[in-house]
């Protein structure tokens, strides 16, 4: 069934958000206030109309997992009428699924990869949560477009890999209509998460730059949800950042999340930095663990790199036409030295910058010639543009001169894949190269790397008593110093993709290296990727995740502040407002009085200050100013001179001090 839907995208973008309704008979919170104010102005009776002693753990729990595509696959059925569904092995968001609690439920939130008739959507949205437990969410095409290929592909992907819309022509300008079709997109998202939600039991926990500002919307509705955020791609630094016009809406709506996760330390540096320079926000470290205190409000910050399924991985090793794959390109490339390439056919995967320094390498160490080869599997591209279609014409262009330059009889340098490869063909060729070689200019994470890691340690062997590692146990890496999983790989060959020479020598130094440093760099490699794998970051995510929460039930919350500026003031159950009476009754019974006045931010941050003065303010610092002006310590001429200084006496041209 279709959510409701908001007609006017001007009033969506710009936060005048109506009430969402959810559906009946679920345990709900008590209502929160959700106004503009101060939390001066709030009484204390308010305060206690949303506390609550309810008690959580992870294991009883259930959590909804919220992406921009289910995982799932999708395929007309035979007579055209209706549709089948399956599981996506090779999603994620299914395979994250093994690092929770075996009670704990599971629900996705998503939208399909294909187009539902709306005749047919009840059907299908039926279907997909009683089989699946899943949650579709249909958009509506014109919304989905704008939304996707517009604001996501041609604004936020863009700049998250460092690349900036110096014309029209070249990534495109920033376009507010697009922006008010995402933030209409994450509503609908928002709508379905409401629709199945327990806020008071569920976990939620959405992914990625699609749905980055998917936690206002939630926590506007939900102040006390444990909701947990992660960014798949890069972030950029702030002098990247800063050029996004939407810039402070995105931060704020990420700091309604509880938890904030990032796959490097760069990552997350790069987060704290805008919201230090934009929100004047400061993190703090204790213990291992970063937080960004907001309103009240701890925000952990999360680092860790996600890993491979290892289960996936060893049972496509374990079958039986795996060896003949094997067999058959061992055959194909016997007696060659195979480096191998596998990337998305995208602007940033640096794959003309792999094949030029393969050229480079053939020019300098000509001893390869007639032996080295490079394969490179490109995937297809997830969307189009001129800047595509230019890499796409460069890369074939090159092979074909590198081809011709020096191939012969029986021998081609560049063998190019620009079709779709399953993964167990994909894992047929890792197992064949000596060497993986990843160049992308920027990468979020990008795990070829840990998947030809696990495939070069083989299978193990069943027949065997000691149960001994079938495959070849050896295995090579230069990969790009600009990408994700770099760090974690301290044997690979890192180099700046950019310099073609650099990157030509690594190759040579990584094939032509002795067995033993291959073993020795392999084993250490793999007893890092077998260890940190998929389920492994998962299950370090959501561990996380309560324990960032496990106070939510405890705190007085208060809902405040309109469109992207909601946010959510937490204050301890002990806090009590301060009486103004007895404020004043005080000041004037003491003898030494220290007043504090903020200029500049040096009390308050800047965002929190009201900079326009209302008139009784102004009635009272001017009697300040005359009781502080008749100090008897004060001479009569540095009362004169204190006087025309604050403007309470008018100066005198003959008055020089």
């Amino acid at each position: 069934m279709l959510s409701r839907s908001y007609t006017n995208l001007l009033d969506l973008a710009s936060g005048n958000f109506p009430a969402i309704g959810g559906r009946g008979g679920r345990k709900r919170l008590p209502r929160v206030m959700t106004v503009p104010g101060i939390v001066s102005e709030l009484d204390d009776d308010q305060a206690n109309s949303v506390s609550s002693d309810v008690q959580s753990s992870v294991s009883q729990d259930r959590i909804i997992i919220v992406g921009n595509q289910l995982p799932l696959k999708a395929r007309r059925r035979p007579d055209g009428k209706g549709w089948s569904f399956s599981w996506d092995d090779e999603s994620l968001l299914l395979q994250l699924k093994d690092g929770f609690p075996e009670d704990m439920e599971v629900i996705y939130v998503g939208s399909l990869r294909v187009d539902v008739d709306p005749a047919d959507q009840d059907d299908v949205s039926q279907t997909l949560l009683e089989r699946f437990k899943c949650v579709p969410a249909f958009l509506p095409l014109e919304i989905a477009s704008r939304y996707y290929n517009g604001f996501c592909k041609q604004q936020l992907w863009p700049l998250f890999h460092y690349m900036l819309p110096y014309s029209a022509e070249h990534s495109g300008r920033f376009d507010r209509s697009l922006w008010e079709a995402y933030v209409s997109a994450n509503n609908y998202f928002s709508q379905k998460v409401i629709e199945v939600i327990n806020p008071e039991d569920d976990y939620v926990w959405i992914h990625d730059y699609h749905l980055m500002v998917l936690p206002t919307f939630l926590r506007r509705r939900f102040n006390r949800l444990r909701m947990g955020f992660f960014l798949h791609s890069p972030f950029p630094s702030s002098e990247i950042y800063r050029t996004l016009p939407v810039r402070e809406e995105i931060l704020k709506a990420l700091l309604n999340a509880d938890l904030i996760g990032f796959h490097t330390f760069d990552y997350a540096r790069h987060f704290l930095s805008c919201c230090s320079r934009m929100l004047g926000l400061e993190y703090q470290s204790k213990r291992g663990y970063i937080g960004l205190e907001y309103y009240g409000r701890t925000v952990g910050i999360k680092i860790m790199p996600v890993g491979v399924h290892m289960g996936q991985i060893e049972s496509v090793l374990s079958l039986a036409d795996n060896q003949w794959r094997v067999d058959d390109l061992k055959r194909q490339f016997e007696g060659k030295t195979v480096l191998l390439g596998v990337d998305d056919m995208d602007i940033f995967k640096g794959i003309n910058l792999k094949i030029l320094a393969m050229e480079q390498m053939l020019k300098v160490h000509s001893s390869w010639w007639g032996t080295a080869v490079l394969v490179q599997i490109a995937n297809p591209a997830r969307g189009g543009g001129r800047d595509l279609e230019e890499i796409q014409r460069e890369i074939q262009q090159s092979c074909k001169r590198i081809n011709e330059a020096f191939g012969q009889p029986g021998y081609e340098p560049v063998v190019y894949i620009d079709h779709p490869v399953s993964i167990a063909e994909r894992i047929a060729f890792y197992m064949i190269a000596e060497c993986v070689v990843v160049t992308a200019v920027r990468d979020g994470m990008n795990l070829t790397p840990y998947e030809y890691i696990v495939c070069r340690q083989g299978r193990t062997d069943a027949s065997s008593e000691s149960g001994s590692s079938v495959g070849p146990r050896k295995s090579m890496l230069v990969v790009s110093e600009f990408i994700g999983c770099s760090p974690s790989l301290s044997g690979a060959i890192r180099v700046n993709p950019w310099n073609i020479e650099a990157t030509a020598e690594a190759m040579n130094e990584a094939i032509s290296m002795s067995e033993t440093e291959k073993q020795l760099r392999h084993e250490k490699h793999y007893k890092y990727v077998s260890t940190h794998d998929v389920s492994y970051w998962s299950r370090s995510f959501i561990l996380d995740m309560e324990r960032t929460c496990k106070d939510h039930f405890r705190r007085r919350c208060w809902g405040i502040g309109l469109s992207f500026g909601f946010r959510v003031v937490a204050l301890d159950p002990n806090f009590r407002k301060l009486s103004i009476d007895a404020i004043a009754s005080t000041y004037k019974r003491t003898k030494s009085r220290v007043i504090m006045l903020d200029y500049d931010g040096t009390v308050m941050p800047q965002f929190a200050i009201n900079k326009t003065p209302s008139a009784e303010s102004g009635r009272h610092t001017t009697k300040i100013h005359y009781e502080m002006a008749d100090a008897p310590k004060l001479t009569n001429k540095g009362k004169t001179l204190y006087k025309q200084n604050m403007g309470l006496m008018p100066t005198s041209r003959r008055d020089i001090y």
